[in-house]
């Protein structure tokens, strides 16, 4: 086991002669079992569909090898690397630039893929040599509205703030490579501000 969380525990495995991770989606006793069992494999199999989606337009995730829905579990690739969480704790002002306008061109990407992450902060991404993986899509949506993509933003500038705080002005350099990588990136922004405006006001 390396992890577990309230949803779902991720440990090492070994699957046709492969280094693998395995997640699993956690069983809820509070609901019914039926339900339950309904609601882990339906989110088990979107996630791996979002994966797999954002595999193929350009943003590096992992691979996932085997489904199994009965036990709501997913195998994968592991991805060798430090979370950027604590890559950007330690590197230079070049760095940071360089990794904070990759993550700039790979949100863009997605969400110009009519996809949103969900999740959104540098916990969810890895840096092996010089690419950003981005994991754990499990809250991700598809056909994503201006909306949703504005609360994937807020939601990465929240984890700057709280993560962060000494260089809030890396998301700024992210948020700046994301307007100009997606034609309508702009747009995603002020709805950023009118998202914050709402939290303010509430």
């Amino acid at each position: 086991m390396i992890r577990r969380g309230a949803e779902a525990e991720i440990r090492r495995d070994v699957w046709m002669g492969r280094n693998v991770l395995i997640k699993s989606r956690i069983p809820k006793t509070y609901r019914h079992p039926t339900l339950d069992r309904s609601l882990r494999a339906h989110r088990t199999k979107m996630e791996a569909r979002l994966l797999q989606e954002a595999r193929s337009c350009g943003v590096p995730t992992p691979i996932v090898y085997d489904i199994d829905l009965e036990k709501a579990e997913l195998c994968m690739q592991e991805i060798d690397g430090p979370r950027v969480k604590d890559a950007l704790a330690t590197a230079s002002k070049e760095e940071v630039r360089r990794i904070c306008q990759e993550i700039g061109r790979m949100v863009a990407r997605m969400h110009g893929h009519g996809m949103t992450h969900g999740d959104l902060t540098t916990s969810n991404m890895i840096m092996e040599d010089e690419r950003i993986w981005f994991i754990d899509l499990s809250l991700g949506t598809k056909a994503a509205s201006m909306e949703e993509m504005g609360v994937d933003l807020h939601l990465l500038k929240e984890a700057f703030q709280s993560t962060h705080s000494d260089m809030l002005y890396a998301y700024d350099m992210i948020v700046e490579t994301y307007a100009q990588e997606l034609p309508r990136g702009r747009e995603v922004l002020a709805k950023v501000k009118d998202i914050e405006e709402r939290g303010r006001y509430a």
